[in-house]
């Protein structure tokens, strides 16, 4: 069995800085600042949206709670025209690639499937079937692949992801044609209810020694360990070394979704254990040893939290129901001739209740 090395860690849960001559990163004190303020914000986006759901303004909400470092480090790993495949749960990606909070609220909403555009924010819209974004992932970077583009392809999962078989399809393509795509495993834990110990007896980052192509673990509530190792692999990936395969070793401190109850599944003292290893505290902890962070730059970054969370709360709560018949237009391009025809049956059945009303 090939050997995967122990967590790739950069900054410890105390905020101390360590060093890792394979994954070397220098950051200036405003990137560090700017990842901080990446983590802050998207948590209080998370927390003002699980409020909502709660309050009956949204139909689901699937929490990021513990996970910010793995997806705003994963998300600064990417370059401008790379693209990534989220899940569902990748709000601290979409906030890194630029997307409107506002335009995820609306799926969330039932307003719309995704307001925003993939080509413009290089985010692909999210995916509920899981793993079916990794294929997407692997089709698109050999799309770009045969296109000559010097890009790279990010595709999330969850560790539930890794018992499905779409997974395993889509590594296989991926090796066999050294595909510039890089699958990033955010390893929560807990597939819904079902413990990581349930799904592998071995690390995940060892399967991608069986396809034949490099796994590593890295700390994934260590937003700089996260951000190195996503740019080394993408790095190689746009080189031509092929895929790579990340297991971000992190904890989903809250519910799967909003209709889910941790406390079935789960203990308290776990929940409590993890809590220690806050990726946001952590590098606050560092920036304030460092005298990289002040008093004031702290506050500033909390103020433009709840101004984000007011936006969010007032945008959210004035979405209107767009008309029924919109959900035929995103279809396709240019919409075939039996979607047309069923558009035009759909109207004809709207119009027969207000005949019967008149």
């Amino acid at each position: 069995m090939s050997t995967v090395p122990e967590l790739v860690q950069l900054l410890t849960p105390e905020g101390q800085r360590v060093e890792d001559p394979t994954h070397a990163i220098d950051l200036s004190a405003d990137e560090l600042r700017g990842l901080y303020r990446d983590l802050v914000l998207v948590r209080r986006w998370d927390v003002e949206a699980t409020a909502l759901q709660r309050q009956g303004e949204l139909g689901l909400w699937p929490p990021l709670l513990g996970q910010e470092a793995a997806q705003v480090g994963a998300g600064h790993a990417l370059q401008p025209g790379d693209m990534a495949f989220p899940t569902y749960r990748e709000h601290g990606v979409a906030w890194v690639r630029g997307v409107d909070p506002l335009h995820v609220m609306s799926l969330y909403r039932g307003v719309d499937n995704g307001g925003w555009d993939p080509a413009e924010t290089g985010l692909n819209l999210y995916t509920i079937v899981i793993p079916a974004q990794t294929l997407h992932a692997t089709g698109y970077a050999m799309g770009v692949q045969r296109d000559g583009a010097e890009t790279a392809v990010l595709a999330f999962l969850g560790d539930g992801a890794t018992s499905q078989g779409e997974l395993s399809e889509a590594m296989i393509w991926a090796a066999s044609f050294s595909a510039p795509v890089v699958f990033f495993c955010q390893n929560n834990q807990y597939a819904i209810s079902a413990p990581i110990e349930r799904q592998s007896r071995v690390p995940l980052a060892h399967r991608a020694a069986g396809f034949g192509f490099p796994g590593v673990r890295v700390d994934g509530n260590d937003v700089l360990a996260v951000l190195a190792v996503t740019r080394a692999a993408l790095t190689a990936a746009r080189e031509g070394q092929g895929p790579t395969f990340i297991e971000a070793f992190t904890y989903r401190m809250g519910a799967h979704t909003t209709s889910d109850d941790p406390t079935r599944y789960r203990l308290a003292h776990e929940v409590e254990e993890w809590r220690r290893r806050d990726p946001i505290a952590r590098l606050r902890t560092h920036l304030e040893q460092e005298g990289i962070a002040d008093a004031d730059f702290l506050a500033a970054v909390e103020a433009e939290g709840e101004e984000l969370a007011a936006r969010i709360r007032r945008g959210t709560i004035a979405m209107q129901p767009r008309p029924a018949v919109t959900m035929f237009d995103a279809v396709y391009a240019e919409q075939p001739p039996p979607l047309a025809a069923q558009r035009d049956e759909f109207l004809a059945y709207q119009a027969s209740f207000e005949e019967a009303g008149r």
